[in-house]
């Protein structure tokens, strides 16, 4: 049997370490606070080196399958006329190997690939973390406590293993000055390569088709908001609906699914940035360790980044120090671009003030003529 690795998180970069730790001869457990899989959160790239990760696993097809194809976003006024479009990355033709699907589809088809390759923890998380030099012990909220060569936090931007091992997130998470809500709506409002936006002073509303599974995404700016509890899904769906109460144009009738949503993601905006990402043999991966949410790129980064831990851990299984610094070096380098863009983007899909949408809409105008 091979070194022994815990993943705190079953999602995109968590079940891709699964796989690949397996494929390297690890002895692989993950450990999930979700019952299950959920179906909300915006849609995400494969793209980059993530794309040549997904091919040497066999699943690009089932992703291209998945895929939404998107190739345009539109943009539209309170009442649903149409200003202008721009191309997006998706659809079928130019020769653009990118591919486009809901998060939830990328998380079931990775996590498909993990499944017989590790041991799943569904509904459970860890209590706490202890580590000398040769190994981690291990607490769970459920199961019996259990000792691992290595432990890896997969687990998003309110990481576990980051708290129990780095400190309290507020060290490590800077507020951004917007918060998003994602869920299932039940229809569209353009084609079905479409992507339909609304924006108002500092919001933006919008529907995806997402491959016949529509989602709105909901977006807007503000503050930090005192009290705010990432677990409270009332909170959050009263935070959708005072932000957009008069202000949603022609979603206006999406309210209603807010306040009813079974399935509601709601987060801040963050950056997560910490000097380093490992402790010993616990290590960092995905936006438990470098992110700019929504922004970022995450689901790519996760992916790559997922291989290339497994690739360094399998060249040094008994050299933590070594394994997980190289680990560390290479996935900076290739997250740094994915973090410069966020000033840009944001003043793009949510722009603050009147003068802005005004100018942002003249230029979309203007390239809708090409």
């Amino acid at each position: 049997m091979g070194a022994s690795v815990l993943i705190s998180g079953a999602g995109v970069g968590g079940s891709t370490l699964a796989y690949w730790l397996e494929r390297n001869g690890f002895d692989v457990t993950v450990v999930e606070r979700a019952a299950g899989q959920r179906s909300s959160g915006n849609p995400v790239d494969v793209r980059g080196a993530a794309l040549d990760v997904v091919e040497r696993m066999g699943i690009r097809d089932d992703l291209k399958a998945a895929g939404t194809e998107v190739d345009r976003l539109t943009f539209v006024d309170a009442a649903g006329r149409r200003i202008g479009s721009m191309r997006t990355s998706g659809g079928r033709g130019g020769g653009n190997r990118d591919i486009e699907l809901a998060r939830a589809e990328l998380a079931a088809i990775l996590l498909e690939s993990a499944k017989a390759r590790a041991e799943i923890y569904w509904g459970d998380s860890i209590s706490g973390i202890e580590q000398d030099d040769s190994g981690v012990h291990v607490t769970f909220e459920r199961a019996a406590p259990a000792r691992f060569d290595y432990v890896v936090g997969a687990d998003g931007l309110h990481s576990v293993v980051r708290r129990l091992v780095f400190g309290d997130e507020q060290g490590f998470v800077q507020h951004m000055g917007m918060y998003v809500a994602t869920l299932p709506v039940d229809r569209t409002f353009g084609g079905d390569r479409e992507v339909v936006m609304y924006n108002a002073p500092g919001t933006s509303v919008s529907v995806h088709p997402a491959g016949g599974k529509p989602l709105a995404a909901f977006i807007f700016r503000s503050p930090a908001v005192a009290g705010y509890d990432y677990r409270d899904t009332e909170q959050h769906k009263r935070l959708v609906i005072d932000a957009y109460r008069g202000r949603a144009g022609m979603f206006d009738e999406l309210l209603d699914q807010v306040r009813t949503a079974a399935d509601l993601y709601f987060d801040a905006v963050c950056r997560v940035s910490l000097p380093g990402w490992t402790k010993g043999r616990v290590t960092l991966l995905g936006d438990a360790g470098s992110s700019l949410s929504l922004f970022g790129a995450g689901s790519s980064l996760a992916i790559a980044g997922a291989h290339t831990l497994a690739e360094e851990l399998g060249r040094a299984p008994g050299d933590p120090g070594v394994a997980l610094r190289r680990y560390e070096q290479r996935q900076r380098e290739l997250a740094k671009p994915a973090l410069r863009g966020f000033r840009v983007a944001s003043e793009l899909l949510v722009p603050g003030s009147r003068v802005t949408i005004a100018l942002r809409n003249a230029a979309v105008r203007v390239a809708s003529r090409f």
